[in-house]
């Protein structure tokens, strides 16, 4: 009996010397982790010069054909700059038409008395080469002046041009009677051709952004495809946007 009682008692003093030291170890003598300071999610934008020229270059592709003036990609680019550097005026030249070859741009950018002080010049052009079936030979001659007339236009620094690839019209209704082998030959010459583009760019450290692939989702995404069932949508153009603004701001904060 006694020694039951022992063991009882000393169950209750265990458990009494056991809650002391969780109250010991509750008191001053806890370390709290450190609470790290809340992270801002959005970087500064750096600021640019007050004033900035940006001229455009290319086909119809570019002047926007079949959608509104400030639907086209050099109209949408110049807009979302504008929010994003609001202190900053922007200035845009386009100089596009459709149906244009890159013969037809040298001509065009010949006849115009152009200062060479633009802060910014895209050029996106060759798909009326591919379209005409002009010999590809034309393409690598050509393609070669109008990018060293980009960088010479633009403070002859070649950080302050960007090129986009060529968009791929086999994907859009305009070749809904092509048969496949036809729509794949037009894919694979425009293959052709931006390749040629980007190991070019490469050469003089030139920024090449492929915008192909958003409009070769074009048949199962209407809404990517204009009104004329052939050029790049509004919604297209904005996707272009967004793909090459990281780049140009870049460029601007450089």
């Amino acid at each position: 009996m006694k020694t039951h009682f022992k063991q009882i008692v000393t169950v209750i003093l265990s458990i009494f010397l056991l809650s002391c030291s969780s109250d010991d170890s509750s008191s001053g003598n806890t370390v709290t982790p450190p609470v790290n300071p809340p992270t801002n999610p959005t970087t500064p934008t750096m600021p640019i010069a007050k004033k900035v020229n940006y001229l455009a270059l290319g086909d119809s592709y570019t002047i926007g054909q079949s959608v509104c003036e400030t639907c086209r990609y050099p109209e949408q680019l110049k807009t979302s700059l504008t929010s994003i550097y609001p202190e900053t005026t922007f200035s845009l030249k386009v100089i596009a038409t459709t149906g244009w070859t890159t013969s037809n741009l040298i001509s065009a950018i010949n006849t115009q008395n152009l200062d060479s002080n633009y802060d910014l010049v895209t050029l996106l052009i060759g798909v009326n080469n591919q379209y005409q079936h002009l010999d590809f030979s034309v393409y690598e001659k050509e393609f070669p002046q109008l990018l060293n007339k980009a960088i010479s236009l633009a403070k002859g620094d070649n950080k302050n041009v960007i090129v986009l690839s060529i968009p791929d019209y086999a994907y859009t209704p305009f070749t809904k009677n092509y048969t496949e082998q036809n729509r794949m030959k037009i894919s694979n010459e425009i293959d052709q051709y931006n390749n040629f583009a980007e190991s070019y760019c490469i050469t003089k450290n030139v920024a090449f952004i492929s915008i192909t692939d958003i409009t070769r989702q074009g048949l199962n995404n209407p809404n990517l495809v204009a009104s004329d069932g052939l050029h790049p949508s509004e919604t297209a153009y904005k996707m272009f946007v967004e793909r090459m603004l990281s780049k140009v701001k870049m460029i601007l904060q450089d």
